[in-house]
């Protein structure tokens, strides 16, 4: 997701921008010892794009809902977008929180 797309869909400005640069400046660290899959969607039958090494750390761009799956850090339907067209259980993500804490992706 570019800031230009990021604009768009919140409406532009220099808000805009400094909301998604702190969210880029923002990263998650994944489960200790977790090579992770990251997803084309929201869900576990989207296509694997590419797998996350262990140690990583991501930077959340938007949420959204999904396939519900089990993981260290319990049991989610939010998957985190990552890139464009990548996305990640948040289950597997070291959030600090049980819900959304990104906007809604494509709101």
């Amino acid at each position: 997701m570019s800031v230009e797309h990021v604009e768009e869909i919140e409406g532009g400005g220099e808000e805009a921008v400094s909301t998604m640069a702190a969210a880029a400046s923002t990263t998650y660290a994944i489960a200790p010892g977790v090579r992770l899959n990251v997803r084309s969607g929201p869900g576990t039958g989207y296509p694997i794009v590419r797998v996350l090494p262990e140690g990583s750390r991501v930077a959340i761009l938007c949420q959204s809902p999904g396939t519900t799956v089990a993981g260290p850090y319990g049991t989610s339907s939010i998957w985190d977008c990552i890139g464009s067209d990548e996305f990640i259980s948040d289950a597997y993500v070291l959030t600090g929180s049980d819900g959304y804490i990104r906007p809604r992706c494509g709101s």
